[in-house]
């Protein structure tokens, strides 16, 4: 199994499926299924029973995850979708490099 190099807070654009050429920012990541949960995208509902929890029931609306190689990052300066590659620093630290413009694509803080 590859790294994925998309990470939870990323931009960006889903490339294939239903959803195509929409934008969001990753909610959650599931590296061992490979799969993304993005903000807006791939939505669907859920029926549900009144229950203890939820007396009220009725229908919620989720984000369904969408397989990562169905996604590419958004490069931060251009907005326009970019391949990463890895880099070490002077430090030793791995960065993550636009393949586009070659910038340094800023970790997420969440």
């Amino acid at each position: 199994m590859a790294k994925m190099k998309i990470r939870k807070g990323d931009r960006v654009r889903v490339l294939r499926g239903n959803e195509r050429g929409k934008e969001g920012t990753v909610i959650r990541v599931d590296s061992e299924k490979n799969r993304v949960v993005v903000e807006g995208v791939n939505i669907r509902k859920r029926h549900r029973k009144p229950s203890a929890i939820d007396p009220e029931g009725g229908i919620r609306s989720f984000e369904a995850p969408v397989h990562s190689s169905n996604v590419m990052l958004l490069d931060p300066g251009t907005g326009e979708p970019t391949r990463v590659r890895l880099q070490r620093n002077d430090k030793g630290q791995a960065e993550r490099i636009s393949a586009k413009s070659g910038r340094i694509i800023p970790k997420t803080t969440n």
